[in-house]
């Protein structure tokens, strides 16, 4: 199965904007997530926990950077991502999400962030 770049894109934005529920329809039943402080297996509940706030990021910005089809039901895809946190605060970060194609669709089984620095206004 060829994935649709243009599908996961949104995937992606949805995992940056959506709310628990967004979470639970769209995470695998398991997730491997590595972040700076945190690197673990989460279930599709504990995952979809961390989404409580569906309006925590806006102003996003996602610049692809590679996609690759290791097999026919796994995609993994890495871009720069430049959003403003709820609070004002602007982010960016190197990111790298991995996906599976299960009976509904694709479903998020991995997701890694390194944050960067983030130019500051003088």
């Amino acid at each position: 199965m060829m994935a649709n770049k243009d599908e996961l894109l949104d995937l992606e934005r949805g995992f940056w904007t959506g709310d628990a529920a967004y979470f639970k329809a769209n995470a695998d039943t398991e997730c491997l997530v590595a972040f700076p402080q945190m690197a673990q297996t989460m279930s599709n509940a504990d995952l979809a926990e961390t989404a409580t706030d569906p309006n925590r990021w806006r102003d996003l910005d996602i610049d692809l950077k590679g996609i690759i089809e290791p097999g026919s039901d796994i995609v993994v895809l890495t871009y720069e991502a430049h959003a403003t946190r709820e609070n004002g605060e602007p982010y960016a970060a190197l990111v790298s999400t991995g996906y599976v194609h299960r009976v509904n669709g694709w479903k998020m089984m991995f997701h890694a962030q390194t944050p960067l620095e983030v130019a500051t206004k003088d």
